[in-house]
């Protein structure tokens, strides 16, 4: 039976069960019937079955050939121990009955998941039947992301859709919305109408290219979201990756002359000026609306590839230092996320950044997203911080695929599928431990964004303009009581290689189905070649879907 990604427990049983034209979904529990409506949809799409969803009392829960979704009541023994037990689930295919029981909604769905992969990709004349199964599941991590840039190139409403949907039968629970850039502002800002007048397009000399969503759209694509039980987190990249806002906004620069949105990629120098009080002014007035939008419990504020070169020329940036008692532009970019932080907590969410923000002091209670290797998420659960790894190594999907001529992606790296699938978000436990060391910063440029192999995130940044880390005991290794601050992980589809719909599933998919089982299965019930084994009738689901798979040849 190929479950992608790999359930804790799968039992085969003899018999199978077979579904009829007019299937009853009873649905026990508050809450179950919008799960029953959901996989009704499905069968009724997918097979033109007809499916009623019934909201059933315990007693009528044992007609023949009835599916029944049930969230208990009270704990089950064989999930209450499970790593995540509201996404924990239990399904049982028997000759008379399918089952899903579940303590959370969230789990009956993860279930539903479940058993559409133990259906046929597509509609068939025959009756369809499922061989009989028991299946004990619960995810591995609670942060199990896939991050979208938008920024770069614009991506419609309905294509976020068919990704959420794909996202949710990859079991994945964390869409992460790059909503802000360089390259284009996405996110309608009623308080501020220049970032989607203005911001949101570039190239004005010739024919412009930008688009943006609506505070409608939002909503929408907010709710598709949480009937797939996706928490979408939005990010406003600052003080860096911010020129489309600064083309908007140019007093929002340390020189108030950037008037166009940047047409190149890259890291740009002109960034927000932390001297001015007008800044924050701006980003708060910014983040309360997205805050009043999303209701994700995280913001993520970037935090990344922020150059220093303008404030070491601007005299408000210079005052700001002196008046702070601040050591230097570094210190000032952590006084600067630790302000954010100030203002996001005091609206009751938690602030996310990339590993950058550890650069002069990481802000109180921040959550570190590690993407250039993992020493910076090593750091931040040595300091008792939550940490999502996300390195380049691994979890880099605008990566070419392999070394062909024609294969599309960034032209500089190349992440193949196997390389994929060997990630695994918590680093290995260190031999003996060893005496701290301290952070040390070298390097005064600007990253390409490419990433950086483990060595030379080790030896420094070289021109990326941020800190070398040196590793508190051997090697890159986390001691086992921190490792519970590792969340999760994350595939990341950054898209200044990637401008069409198309080409983001070529890039995504089978990848991500290689990072669920990662970010998902048990360490112990990854296997490798069982994994290809499994992979040809998972991929032919997410074509079913509609979704355009890198051929798996």
């Amino acid at each position: 039976m190929s479950i992608i990604p790999a359930p804790v427990l799968l039992e085969s049983k003899d018999g199978e069960h077979t579904l009829v034209d007019q299937v009853r979904i009873a649905c026990e529990g508050k809450g179950t019937d919008a799960v029953g409506q959901y996989l009704a949809n499905f069968l009724e799409d997918r097979y033109e079955l007809q499916a009623d969803v019934e909201v059933a009392e315990p007693s009528g829960l044992s007609c023949d050939g009835d599916i029944l979704l049930t969230r208990v009541t009270e704990p089950l023994d064989s999930l209450a121990n499970l790593a995540v037990p509201s996404e924990a689930y239990e399904l049982e295919v028997t000759e008379v009955a399918i089952i899903i029981r579940a303590m959370e909604n969230h789990g009956l769905f993860n279930g539903v998941q479940t058993l559409i992969q133990l259906l046929p990709a597509a509609a068939t004349l025959d009756a369809i039947s499922l061989h009989c199964v028991k299946v004990t599941d619960s995810p591995r991590f609670g942060w199990r992301g896939v991050l979208l840039d938008v920024g770069r190139h614009y991506f419609s409403v309905p294509f976020h859709k068919k990704f959420l949907d794909a996202m949710a039968f990859h079991k994945m629970n964390k869409f992460h919305w790059h909503l802000t850039e360089d390259q284009g502002w996405r996110l309608e800002v009623k308080g501020y109408p220049r970032l989607t007048e203005h911001g949101a397009w570039r190239g004005r000399e010739g024919p412009s290219y930008g688009g943006f969503y609506s505070q409608e759209e939002v909503k929408e694509i907010l709710a598709y979201a949480a009937q797939r039980f996706i928490e979408v987190v939005p990010e406003i990249e600052l003080p860096g990756h911010c020129g489309a806002a600064l083309a908007s906004y140019p007093y929002l620069g340390c020189r108030g002359d950037v008037t166009e949105v940047p047409v190149h990629w890259g890291v740009h120098e002109d960034v927000y000026c932390a001297g001015k009080e007008s800044t924050f002014e701006f980003l708060e007035g910014v983040l309360k609306e997205v805050i009043s939008l999303f209701p994700s419990q995280y913001i993520h504020i970037g935090g990344d590839e922020c150059p220093k070169t303008r404030w070491r020329s601007c005299p408000a940036c210079q005052q700001r230092i002196q008046e702070q008692e601040l050591e230097d532009e570094y210190e000032l970019q952590s006084w600067f996320i630790r302000r954010i932080n100030r203002f996001l907590a005091a609206q009751g969410k938690q602030l996310i950044g990339w590993d950058e923000i550890l650069e002069g002091g990481l802000a109180e209670g921040a959550c570190v997203m590690s993407w250039r290797g993992i020493i910076g998420g090593v750091r931040a659960a040595r300091g008792g911080h939550d940490v999502i790894m996300s390195p380049t190594s691994h979890c880099y999907f605008d990566y070419k695929q392999s070394m062909r001529s024609d294969e599309p992606g960034a032209w500089y790296a190349m992440l193949p599928l196997e390389v994929v699938y060997a990630f695994d978000p918590v680093p290995p436990e260190p031999q003996h431990e060893e005496p701290a060391t301290p952070m040390s910063r070298s390097g005064d440029g600007d990253s390409d964004g490419s990433g950086m192999d483990v060595e030379s995130a080790s030896n420094g940044m070289g021109d990326g303009g941020g800190v070398s880390v040196t590793p508190a005991y051997a090697d890159w290794t986390l001691p086992t009581k921190d490792a519970h601050h590792i969340i999760g992980g994350q595939a990341n589809v950054w898209t200044e290689y990637i401008s069409d719909e198309d080409t983001v599933e070529y890039m995504t998919f089978p990848r991500l189905a290689a990072l669920s089982e990662a970010v998902w299965s048990s360490k112990a019930n990854k296997d490798w070649a069982n994994f290809k084994e499994r992979l040809p009738r998972f991929t032919k689901h997410i074509e079913a879907m509609g979704n355009k798979s890198r051929p798996l040849s």
